[in-house]
């Protein structure tokens, strides 16, 4: 037996020698096993807690290894093993030929591949059971002072020579050392599994000639569909990823340690290493991912989780956003720690513009009234205004000779991004009757700072959540449509808005006002005079002195059906003047072009006098200079006449 090993030692080392580096890896991965041993395997059973030796010889001692009963020969295991030797010394001087061994390493599969190494039998060592083997020959006392070449000298030998230089038995025998705890870990074998792996998942892929598992889409150069291929398929391509798979196997805390070497090693971009913690999140709780759970199963996820967001790349890009929140939603589910949570919303908000609004749609916590998480949403949109305020503070802390390309991480177009992200989610979650006009309001108003071209995106929210919420106050409402600026709205959104039951007052005329302006701008005229009671109703201009509280009111309360057909009417007028300025643009006489001029500030006073009466009865409204509001003109008439002409407010 002892013959046999060394013959194996040096046939190994002059293969080594003689082969190619390429040759001896392709070797190594075909060695699979290792045999021990000459003499035929007479172990034999007689129940299944009973386990001899079939011999001439009677057996002299008993080993109980757990709840099997081992009858064997003291010489050739005492020969070999220290701790035989010490726990028959122990038994001899209790009279009793009994040996009790309760903490074997491996069990009793183990201690019989080691009894079968000392009687000399064929043992045949892999890599499910080498791990195993090798503990219990550390128990047993199988060491070198016992006998050259024992047991425990052999198994190193077949692990760093055949098993750490094989991918997947490297990752077999891994997997098996969970098992053997503390042993593996004291002898250390795990360290040295963990390296062989990281070792070769870093090398060139020009360099991998060995079998791995890999099921996702191919690369263009394997599908033959790459722009740049020549016409020669190459079979030895191999993906950079190629290694992902393979280790999203392992149980989570020796995935963890793998990545960690990985990781220091500093050859593997980030983009890989988000592949792999995607493939592995996927691979161990695909319905966690989807948001779909169990309460029972949610403390044996969390480490799992814990562990995929310790491991994600601190650069941005890495792994997707849409990702990120799917892991975010899976991190709430399962309860993580308030640190990884953090770190996630972190780093969701340095690339949230590209996140989609499906995204972003997290269902609220058990016991919350509304449909969505919209505090989550709030943090994270928070970290991306903290991002762009920090790139404004470094570019002003910047040399003021030094010349800045970029003075912020965050580009306009980042920003116009974010602004029509969150306008998308505001109109779903303005679906749910329970949300709060302040969660709504705050959000818009963070974005709000973001200058974009077109705010239709905001009206469709701000209309979706008067639509589902009808009995807000007015404050709230004034408040809401503040947010929108009637400027930046399309023409399409302007003709909605201005037949739009839901809205005030105050906004219908201003998206009228502003529409007028843009036909008059379009024909070349210069913009409409209007009363001043019309130019007070811009949010923020100041009230006149002598505006009365009831007025200001009336123009903040939704608009009735009256005053929605008066504007309907002359919306279709308007339509008809810009047609009519398309049509004479290309002109060039003066005498048309003051007729127009003149024509489009009457078609404006025209609008508001007639909205001006429909509202207070027959009062003034000829619109001069220096004409009053009518309710600032004649206070107890006024007073009068809106008590006369009260509308119904759905507010």
């Amino acid at each position: 037996m002892e013959s046999d090993f060394w013959c194996f030692v040096h046939f190994f080392s002059e293969v080594r020698q003689n082969m190619k580096p390429r040759q001896f890896r392709s070797l190594l991965t075909k060695m699979k096993f290792m045999k021990l041993g000459s003499k035929p395997d007479t172990f034999q059973s007689e129940d299944k807690h009973v386990r001899y030796v079939a011999s001439e010889l009677a057996s002299d001692i008993v080993v109980n290894v757990a709840d099997v009963k081992f009858y064997l020969h003291k010489f050739p295991l005492l020969s070999k093993s220290s701790q035989l030797q010490k726990l028959v010394s122990t038994a001899n001087e209790q009279s009793s030929d009994d040996v009790i061994i309760t903490d074997m390493p491996g069990g009793p599969a183990a201690f019989e591949i080691c009894a079968k190494y000392c009687y000399g039998m064929v043992v045949t060592l892999n890599a499910h059971n080498v791990i195993a083997a090798r503990c219990a020959a550390e128990y047993l006392g199988m060491h070198e002072t016992m006998e050259k070449g024992n047991l425990a000298y052999k198994i190193d030998v077949f692990l760093n020579s055949v098993i750490f230089r094989s991918w997947k038995d490297s990752i077999i025998v891994l997997q098996t050392t969970m098992s053997m705890l503390p042993w593996s870990e004291d002898l250390k074998l795990i360290s040295h599994c963990v390296e062989s792996i990281a070792s070769r998942a870093v090398v060139d892929t020009s360099k991998v000639d060995w079998s791995y598992t890999y099921n996702r889409k191919k690369l263009p150069e394997e599908n033959g569909t790459d722009p740049n291929w020549n016409g020669v398929r190459n079979y030895k391509v191999v993906p950079n990823d190629w290694w992902v798979e393979d280790l999203s196997e392992l149980e989570v805390d020796l995935y963890k340690r793998v990545m960690a070497s990985i990781n220091s090693k500093g050859i593997i971009c980030g983009e890989v290493i988000g592949e792999s913690l995607k493939a592995y999140a996927y691979r161990h709780f695909p319905a966690l991912i989807k948001g779909v759970t169990r309460s029972t199963d949610k403390t044996n996820y969390r480490s799992t989780v814990d562990t995929i967001i310790f491991l994600l790349p601190d650069e941005k890009g890495c792994v997707s956003c849409s990702f990120l929140l799917k892991l975010l939603k899976a991190a709430i589910l399962v309860d993580s720690g308030e640190v990884a949570k953090k770190e996630l919303i972190k780093k969701i908000g340095h690339q949230l513009e590209q996140a989609s609004v499906s995204d972003l749609l997290m269902k609220a916590p058990e016991g919350d009234t509304l449909m969505y998480n919209v505090d989550v949403v709030l943090n994270i949109v928070h970290e991306f205004l903290i991002r762009d305020q920090n790139s404004e503070i470094k570019a002003l802390e910047a040399d003021e000779g030094q010349e800045i390309n970029q003075p912020g991480i965050l580009s306009e177009a980042s920003k116009l991004m974010v602004a029509k992200l969150i306008d998308g989610y505001l109109a779903e979650i303005a679906r749910d009757q329970n949300l709060p006009a302040s969660k709504f309001i705050e959000l818009a108003d963070m974005v709000s700072s973001i200058s974009r071209p077109g705010h239709d995106g905001l009206y469709r929210a701000i209309d979706m959540y008067l639509k589902e919420h009808p009995g807000i106050t007015k404050s709230e409402r004034k408040k809401i449509c503040k947010l929108m600026d009637c400027k930046k709205l399309s023409v399409d959104a302007c003709m909605h808005a201005v037949q739009n039951e839901r809205l005030p007052l105050r906004v219908i005329v201003q998206v009228l006002f502003f529409e007028q302006v843009r036909a008059a701008a379009t024909s070349g005229t210069s913009t409409p005079d209007l009363p001043k009671s019309i130019r007070d109703l811009n949010y923020g201009s100041q009230r006149s002195s002598r505006s009365t509280p009831n007025a200001d009111e009336d123009w903040d309360a939704v608009a009735t059906a009256e005053e929605l057909k008066v504007l309907k009417g002359e919306l279709a007028a308007l339509k008809l003047e810009r047609k009519n300025s398309e049509k004479i643009e290309g002109r060039r006489s003066v005498d048309k072009a003051a007729f127009h001029k003149m024509k489009g500030v009457l078609m404006t006073k025209k609008i508001f006098a007639k909205l001006l009466s429909s509202k207070h009865g027959n009062g003034d409204t000829s619109g001069s200079d220096s004409s009053e509001s009518p309710s600032s003109a004649n206070p107890e008439e006024a007073k009068s006449m809106s008590s006369t002409h009260r509308r119904i407010s759905v507010s």
